[in-house]
């Protein structure tokens, strides 16, 4: 009995020294309030950071109230939990008076040690190479999302990429058309209707229509396109970006025409005020005429054209004056070797052939009339000017002086009639006819009545005879040549021969009818026609017994007409006769046309 009251004292003291909730394994009352406030103030915390309105007095009273009464349900918890611990300890103590006090005691700190608030323990972090190796494939991930999105828009792409330039106009996000337009349109503006050059005080242009300038827009515009589509995709990429960080510039070909550029550069050259004057000669009045040259300044035309081509190109032209690029050039000095071997010719004689027919012209010839030797001689005096006499080479058989045989074929004849008592008159007529008789007129040469009869002159034999002067009859030197003129004209027309110049006279003449005349006066009024056949003709003529009469020969083809001259007055009254003239083309007696030669107007006697 004493035994069990000295065990029952003993746990009786340990149980009052031991506070009941370290031995039921329980914090003390205040850590238990402690971590219930910590508790309560991180969930205010947080839904004050979520809800700005808990910084309302009356939402933090309602908190308060909140939090009072949860800490209150806490306390009142812990103390039920306290007077339950109370009773089982009694119980226990009760049942097992013989319970080792350490045992006890180690039970309730192992409780104890389990019941006290453990925080909650930080998230482990990651190491380095495990956060590089994260960010490199984030990084992977997000370039290729650009790649992807990047490419996707560059094939989508319709226009010209960014960057891209023509002749240094921007075509960047341009379509073919646009581009078109606007390389066009700032070519126009840009490109002037002349070109201005300026050599010191001297002005001059050339004009830009006269070169016919153009360029290769198409070709150029087609080149830009494809700037980023022409390789693999990875390519086309990096050609894009390479077009944004580094601009490109295509060249459009230029065309022009450089012979005409260089033809203008060449003739500007010849007129600039200061540019070298070259040597020369000429013929003039059966003498040669040489002049010395002068030093002064030439255009030079290759790098001339060039500068211009270039400033075309570039489009840099504008209406600026661009600067002559010249030279200093001394000039040729005259040489007499070349010079003689230049103007000297043989004379030729004239021959013909019959099978084929063909005739060929004799030609004069022209030499110095003095050494070769003296010439030179005279180029050693200081002068300007140099005169050297010529001679004329004449051939031993002239074109007029081949036979009859080489014009086998009669093409015309026609004559008219004189009155042989006047002896002066007919004089004039004989003399008029022999200068033009057997003359030869070749293919496609002109004859000049003029030029082959020459001035009528007393030293030529002309005499005086009846003419016309001012609506009157009266006489003067180589009257009566026009009768021999008129029947020429109607010979040539009936040869159907080709007529360059014919007037009619002031009165009809009594020799041939109105409109079927011809008139001359030397120096001012001449009568011309000309060959055009394919073979020579040659012109006979003669005076006698009181018949002018003319003849061409030449050869047939079958291409030749018949020919009929119609004439007629178309009106008269008492000052003028009014008339007209056609000439009718007949084959095989079928009128295959007909040509009006003239229509004249004459004054009455």
């Amino acid at each position: 009995m004493s035994n069990k009251n000295s065990i029952k004292q003993k746990n009786e003291i340990n149980s009052n020294s031991i506070p009941k909730n370290q031995i039921l394994g329980q914090p003390e009352k205040d850590i238990t309030k402690n971590s219930e406030t910590q508790k309560i103030e991180k969930v205010k915390n947080k839904k004050d950071e979520k809800n700005p309105t808990t910084n309302n007095p009356i939402n933090k009273a309602k908190e308060n109230n909140t939090e009072e009464n949860e800490l209150k349900m806490d306390e009142s918890t812990s103390i039920k939990n306290e007077n339950l611990a109370e009773s089982n300890t009694d119980k226990n103590s009760e049942n097992n008076t013989t319970i080792d006090l350490n045992k006890v005691g180690t039970k309730n700190n192992e409780t104890n040690q389990q019941n006290v608030f453990k925080p909650v323990k930080e998230k482990t972090k990651y190491s380095k190479k495990e956060i590089l190796g994260l960010s490199i494939i984030i990084l992977l991930i997000i370039v290729f999302a650009v790649f992807i999105v990047f490419t996707l828009t560059t094939m989508n792409n319709k226009n010209i990429l960014s960057g891209v330039s023509i002749l240094g106009i921007d075509i960047s996000k341009q379509s073919k058309e646009d581009a078109l337009q606007t390389i066009q349109n700032t070519i126009e503006k840009k490109l002037p209707n002349e070109i201005k050059l300026i050599h010191n005080d001297y002005e001059t242009s050339i004009a830009t229509e006269s070169l016919n300038i153009s360029f290769d827009i198409e070709n150029a515009i087609n080149e830009a396109y494809n700037i980023g589509r022409s390789g693999n995709i990875l390519e086309n990429d990096l050609t894009v970006i390479k077009t944004l960080l580094n601009p490109i510039d295509i060249t459009a070909n230029l065309k022009l025409d450089e012979e005409a550029l260089k033809a203008s550069l060449s003739d500007i050259s010849s007129k600039l005020p200061d540019t070298v004057k070259e040597s020369s000669y000429y013929i003039e009045d059966g003498n040669l005429i040489l002049t010395k040259g002068n030093t002064g300044n030439v255009i030079k035309v290759d790098e001339m054209a060039n500068y211009i081509k270039d400033s075309i190109q570039n489009l840099t032209i504008g209406n600026s004056s661009l600067e002559m690029i010249t030279e200093e050039q001394s000039p040729t000095p005259l040489d007499i070797d070349a010079i003689h071997n230049e103007i000297y010719k043989q004379a030729s004689d004239a021959y013909f052939t019959q099978d084929p027919y063909a005739v060929y012209p004799s030609e004069n010839g022209l030499d110095f009339a003095i050494s070769v030797d003296e010439a030179k001689a005279m180029l050693q005096e200081e002068k300007d000017e140099y005169v050297i006499p010529l001679k004329v080479l004449y051939p031993n058989v002239t074109t007029n002086m081949i036979g009859q045989e080489a014009f086998p074929d009669l093409l015309s004849s026609f004559p008219t009639y004189y009155n042989t008592r006047d002896k002066d008159r007919t004089t004039n007529l004989i003399l008029a006819a022999n200068k033009i008789n057997g003359t030869v007129v070749m293919p496609g040469e002109v004859f000049s009545y003029n030029t082959v009869v020459g001035e009528r002159t007393i030293a030529a034999g002309y005499k005086e005879a009846p003419i016309y002067v001012n609506g009157q009859v009266e006489d003067g030197l180589g009257g009566g040549i026009c009768q021999v003129t008129s029947t020429l004209y109607n010979a040539v027309v009936y040869a159907n021969l080709e007529i360059v110049e014919r007037s009619n006279h002031q009165f009809v003449p009594s020799y041939v009818t109105a409109s079927r005349d011809a008139t001359v006066v030397y120096g001012s009024i001449d009568f011309k026609f000309k060959n055009n056949r394919n073979y020579p003709i040659k012109i006979l003529c003669s005076v006698s017994n009181g018949v002018v009469n003319f003849q061409i020969y030449g050869l047939k083809t079958a291409d030749d007409y018949e020919v009929e001259i119609s004439s007629r007055i178309t009106s008269q009254n008492a000052n003028y006769t009014n008339s007209e003239a056609y000439k009718i083309l007949k084959k095989n007696g079928q009128v295959v046309s007909t040509t009006l030669l003239s229509r004249d107007t004459y004054k009455r006697h």
